[in-house]
């Protein structure tokens, strides 16, 4: 089942900048090999449902390294035989954009 994510990591109580704990969240999504993305606001992985959801969890867990507590915002688009979701969603928009 093609899944894609997206989602946001932060510890809690770790001062103002989460900077470092989102860094090291984005390196084990980088470093899976699934296509991905990130914005300002959340990162964006594509693959199976299984294989995506052990990556957030890593993803969490190495967000959460020194800190007592997480929080997780997550969407999830889940569906049969889609390939390239993460940039043929985004094509689809833009040439509807066009056509406006």
């Amino acid at each position: 089942m093609s899944t894609i994510v997206a989602f946001s990591v932060a510890p809690l109580g770790s001062g103002e900048s989460v900077t470092p704990a989102v860094a090291r969240a984005v390196k084990v999504v980088r470093e899976s090999g699934l296509p991905n993305e990130t914005s300002a606001m959340f990162t964006t992985v594509e693959g199976e449902w299984d294989e995506v959801m052990d990556v957030v969890k890593r993803a969490v867990s190495a967000a959460g390294e020194g800190a007592s507590r997480v929080t997780l915002t997550l969407k999830a688009d889940i569906r049969e035989g889609v390939t390239d979701g993460l940039h043929g969603k985004v094509e689809s928009v833009e040439r509807e954009l066009g056509n406006l």
